[in-house]
Order: C-alpha cells, then sequence, then structure tokens
C-alpha cells in the first residue's frame, strides 16, 4: 500500500508543504518550525538524523523525521500525512515503521514532543508502546504539552 523511503534532496519542498499543512491545520507555525523545514538537510541530517518519505500510488503523501539530540537521543518529529489521507492508518504504519528503524539502528532513545488535542495520535504513541515522562522547563515547540519516551 504504501512505500516508505530515504529523504532526497528533491523532497525538500514536499517535505516543507506537507510539514505547514498540517500544523496549520492543528495549531501555527512557528519560527523554529519555518526554518527546520526550510533547511532539513541542514537541522536534521547533516545533525546525524534521518528523514523519511511516503509514497503512495506515485505520490509522495507522507513525511517523518528523527532528529538528533545528546547521547544519542533521538526525537521522532515533522510527522504529516496528506490531509485527504488521515484517518487510513498510515499514520501506524509510519510509526511501526520509526520504532523498527529505531531497534534496527539501535538508538539509544527515542522521544517525541506533542499535544493531547491530538487525541488519536496520542491513542496511537501509547498504542505502540510510548510513555509520558516530564517535559523540560523550556519548551522547543510552544504548542508541546506532553512529551513521551520509547523504551528501546
Amino acid at each position: 500500500m504504501i512505500n516508505i523511503r530515504p529523504f532526497q534532496k528533491t523532497d525538500a519542498a514536499v517535505f516543507k508543504a506537507l510539514n505547514i499543512a498540517w500544523l496549520e491545520k492543528y495549531f501555527y507555525v512557528e519560527a523554529y518550525d519555518r526554518e527546520v523545514l526550510s533547511h532539513p538537510k541542514k537541522y536534521i541530517l547533516d545533525k546525524g538524523g534521518y528523514i523519511f518519505m511516503v509514497d503512495y500510488k506515485g505520490d509522495t503523501i507522507g513525511t517523518m523525521a528523527l532528529l538528533k539530540h545528546p547521547n544519542e537521543i533521538y526525537e521522532f518529529t515533522k510527522m504529516a500525512v496528506a490531509p485527504d489521507l488521515q484517518g487510513l492508518g498510515i499514520g501506524q504504519k509510519m510509526m511501526a515503521y520509526v520504532i523498527a528503524f529505531a531497534k534496527a539502528q539501535d538508538l539509544k532513545g527515542l522521544i517525541l514532543y506533542s499535544n493531547t488535542k491530538l487525541e488519536n495520535a496520542i491513542y496511537i504513541y501509547r498504542k505502540y508502546g510510548f510513555i509520558e515522562i516530564p517535559q523540560e522547563q523550556e519548551v522547543i515547540y510552544k504548542r508541546s504539552n506532553i512529551k513521551m519516551k520509547y523504551p528501546l
């Protein structure tokens, strides 16, 4: 049904567009988002992270990334699915892929930041084994009110 593949230079525009569309649908685009989405190579790939694109019927319809933090911890971030394809279980397949990838790469930790307003997303995170942990005083994203960790 879907094909998940590594990011290519030619994916930059669709990576940004899918994420901006998701942010605008549910929240707003923060300056930090705009900077990272405009320069994914600089902020994610060049720092040891990963970006994945999701293809469906010849179109790129989704994206997700693992942003490297200190101590070999990776933040699961920039997950977006085209609005007209949300609710079809694609996000769950993306989640399963990222967890399998993290285990295969022997990553030391996997975290994510979200918002409890996104009930379906929080449900999926918990379903796949993420647990809530304390969020830092100074949050990376203003819209975030929950931090979760996957026990690798």
